[in-house]
């Protein structure tokens, strides 16, 4: 490929993406292929934005990545996918799950693996949902506007601090009816890319991966730029519970996780059925 091509890259304003693009995005990692324009917005805005076809390389829910599989496939680097990380259904004092069907819960989007998560768990928790932006669900159960909380990123640690309590983990829920570790959020790349833009930008997530494992102390003015929780402790656990080998190369354990979580949702009627590789190095 004689010339640059730019692509439009679309990640969080969570620590965990932040720390993973910081290279890509500073000049950090050369490349002659390719060049990258970064988009940063809440991931439920980005899920929308892919269903729209809008980026050409994005941070996705595995939820959404789900339905767009039509065109775009999954690279293998720039995961949020682990064990211990998932989310966690909260209220104002501890009931039984059961007794929540049909009351009011606050989601962080309809499109999030969490959502899908819970509906996997229980149809009969998402009959009354309310989605709103990550960062507000706590807010709302603390107000009483809704009964229970669904939560994720930096509001696993920060919960209790603020008096709520935890009804279930469903990412520890995911694990022991699966073995298999939690994919949450991905990276999405439009099919018509070909392989050789997709094999470089896979490696140049990676690269920059390990250049902030390496030089934590340079992304942090980056992450405090755009985190919403800016006690270091706090981000400091963010980026350890979400950036992991996992992210680097989800390997075959994490290709297989975001497979049986494809497969579950197809069976349960929340996906369709597609005969499309799920991942790019699978692509025909």
């Amino acid at each position: 490929m004689d010339k640059q091509l730019s692509l439009s890259l679309g990640y969080s304003p969570c620590p965990n993406d932040t720390f993973s693009f910081y290279a890509l995005t500073h000049g950090k990692i050369p490349s002659g292929t390719v060049s990258f324009r970064e988009t940063l917005n809440d991931v439920e805005a980005l899920n929308r934005m892919a269903m729209r076809g809008t980026l050409d390389i994005t941070k996705v829910s595995y939820h959404a990545a789900g339905l767009l599989l039509d065109r775009y496939c999954l690279l293998r680097s720039g995961s949020a996918l682990g064990r211990g990380c998932g989310p966690l259904l909260i209220a104002r004092e501890a009931v039984e799950t059961d007794t929540l069907r049909g009351k009011r819960i606050a989601i962080p989007g309809r499109l999030t693996t969490a959502f899908l998560l819970l509906s996997l768990f229980d149809r009969g928790l998402t009959e009354n949902v309310i989605p709103m932006t990550f960062d507000r669900v706590m807010e709302e159960v603390e107000r009483g506007n809704a009964d229970a909380g669904l939560i994720i990123h930096e509001g696993r640690f920060t919960f209790r601090s603020r008096g709520l309590v935890e009804l279930m983990d469903l990412g520890q829920w995911w694990e022991e009816t699966s073995g298999l570790p939690i994919p949450l959020g991905g990276m999405a790349a439009r099919r018509t890319l070909g392989p050789e833009v997709l094999n470089e930008t896979g490696k140049m997530i990676r690269e920059s991966i390990l250049y902030a494992h390496k030089n934590p102390e340079e992304t942090m003015g980056y992450i405090r730029s755009h985190a919403r929780e800016m006690d270091r402790d706090v981000i400091m656990d963010h980026i350890g519970l979400y950036v992991n080998n996992f992210s680097i190369d989800m390997g075959e354990d994490g290709k297989t996780a975001v497979k049986e979580l494809i497969s579950r949702a197809v069976a349960a009627g929340l996906f369709p059925e597609t005969d499309m590789p799920i991942f790019c190095d699978e692509a025909r």
